[in-house]
């Protein structure tokens, strides 16, 4: 049998390298051949003359780099999107552009840069949107003071944790223009953050997704989860606002954007379902991807960013129907597996590893930034949940996995740099707290698990690594 699968992937590794890396290497000697004239760049002229071509070019060179590093480190025991993030950056002027820059210039040129970001943007929108859909609720209901107490100390204490290294940055780091005030607001939210979808997949690939550390800490995070994108709601409003009144306009406008939904749309939508046949809800389903981009559009419009009415869109969506059931189907692996490895690369674009190598006290900062960051979320939720009773073993579980940053993470730290508020330096750094931060979750917690020897509670399901 373990001869049979590895005869298998040899020949899945052959197919892949005469089918992708073979087709991607003849097509740069063809985009990076000279023309013989030198009056004009190859890359431009094959840009100007097949954009559409080029475009298609650079998101299947994208979708294969982060597919192929997704399946390589999820076998080390890493979630893949540890092996996209990092794809995306070795895509980027950290690796590849800085070692043959005409070649990487060639496979994602900075002509349709615009159009990837667009095609990003939307596959950010859609997944949110999926996060709200996809969060129980139900997990709350015996646990609130728990999860709250939890959650909210892991979002406090590193929130407080990132204002304060605000103030020893903000001189050294603060790009031109932003204010104090913006950038110490930044700084903390980037500390906050769980990505609960790729705590999610940690969980179930330990075997912990019903174990009661998995439950307590899913719990959490969707209680984290909420106030982070509250959160991250306020900020942006703060920022974008011209004075107090604009900002109070602003904060009623997505208070009262969010009480229509909950309160008006949430049970319409909820009586619709229930009076209509599941054929034809169905038929209607691609409907709701409607009611997405429009509340996606109202709050950005409104100033509060797009992500944010596609997240509230997802929490008031009714779920165990069929429309729910064609989104997952339809969607989900769509946005997945295409528009997210796009967003990868073009936050592995912006993500230049140069900056860091021209000063050697920049990696003492990302140390810093990093003990923060896993002091405040890991140490502050262990610290809350042993103060409610968990074990000091169960208690390190949560914290290590609280301490996830993964996806969500590079969505805030991209409105932050788009928003002028970060800078390509502090940008880059973030983004390797972030990567850092979420490898140690899955090792980290499982070291734990193994130390765990509280007894397991009726109906509890224990990670093989634990019981061992």
């Amino acid at each position: 049998m373990a001869e049979r699968k590895s005869r298998k992937a040899v020949r899945v590794v052959i197919i892949y390298g005469l089918l992708v890396v073979v087709p991607v290497l003849l097509s740069l000697v063809v985009l990076t051949g000279g023309t013989g004239d030198g009056a004009t760049t190859p890359n431009a002229g094959a840009v100007a003359a097949h954009p559409l071509a080029q475009l298609l070019l650079a998101i299947a060179v994208v979708v294969a780099a982060c597919k192929a590093a997704g399946a390589l480190v999820r076998r080390l025991g890493q979630p893949p999107v540890i092996g996209e993030i990092a794809a995306g950056i070795v895509l980027g002027p950290s690796v590849f552009g800085a070692v043959w820059p005409e070649g990487a210039n060639a496979l994602i040129p900075s002509e349709i840069l615009p159009q990837l970001n667009v095609l990003a943007q939307v596959g950010v929108v859609l997944f949110v949107f999926l996060t709200g859909l996809e969060l129980n609720t139900k997990l709350l209901r015996g646990r609130g003071h728990l999860s709250v107490v939890v959650s909210h100390v892991s979002i406090a204490v590193p929130f407080v944790l990132g204002v304060g290294l605000a103030v020893a940055a903000y001189t050294k780091f603060a790009p031109d223009g932003s204010g104090f005030l913006a950038f110490a607001l930044f700084m903390g939210v980037s500390m906050s953050v769980t990505a609960l979808p790729v705590l999610v997949r940690i969980l179930k690939d330990t075997g912990m997704f019903r174990s009661e550390v998995g439950v307590v800490a899913l719990t959490c995070a969707v209680v984290d989860d909420v106030t982070a994108w509250c959160l991250l709601a306020l900020v942006v409003a703060l920022i974008t606002a011209s004075s107090l009144a604009g900002v109070l306009l602003t904060i009623g406008l997505a208070t009262a954007f969010t009480a229509f939904l909950f309160l008006a749309v949430k049970p319409l939508m909820a009586k619709f379902i229930a009076r209509t046949e599941p054929s034809a809800l169905r038929r209607l389903a691609p409907l709701a991807l409607v009611g997405v981009m429009l509340c996606a559009m109202a709050t950005e419009w409104i100033g509060v960013h797009a992500m944010f009415g596609a997240f509230i869109f997802g929490l008031v969506m009714p779920r165990g129907n069929a429309v729910e059931s064609w989104l997952h189907d339809n969607t989900g692996g769509l946005t997945t597996s295409l528009m997210l490895p796009l967003f990868f690369a073009y936050s592995g674009l912006r993500t230049d590893m140069g900056l860091l190598a021209a000063d050697a006290t920049l990696w003492l900062w990302c140390g810093a930034i990093l003990l923060m960051a896993v002091l405040g979320k890991l140490g502050g939720a262990a610290l809350a949940a042993r103060s409610v009773g968990e074990t000091w073993s169960r208690s390190l579980q949560i914290g290590s996995l609280m301490n996830c940053r993964g996806l969500t993470e590079l969505i805030v730290l991209n409105v932050g740099l788009d928003l002028g508020v970060l800078s390509p330096t502090m940008f880059t750094m973030l983004v390797l707290m972030a990567l850092v931060s979420t490898t140690m979750t899955a090792p980290l917690t499982m070291w734990f698990a193994r130390r765990d020897r509280t007894p397991p509670r009726v109906g509890e399901e224990r990670p093989v690594a634990a019981a061992t």
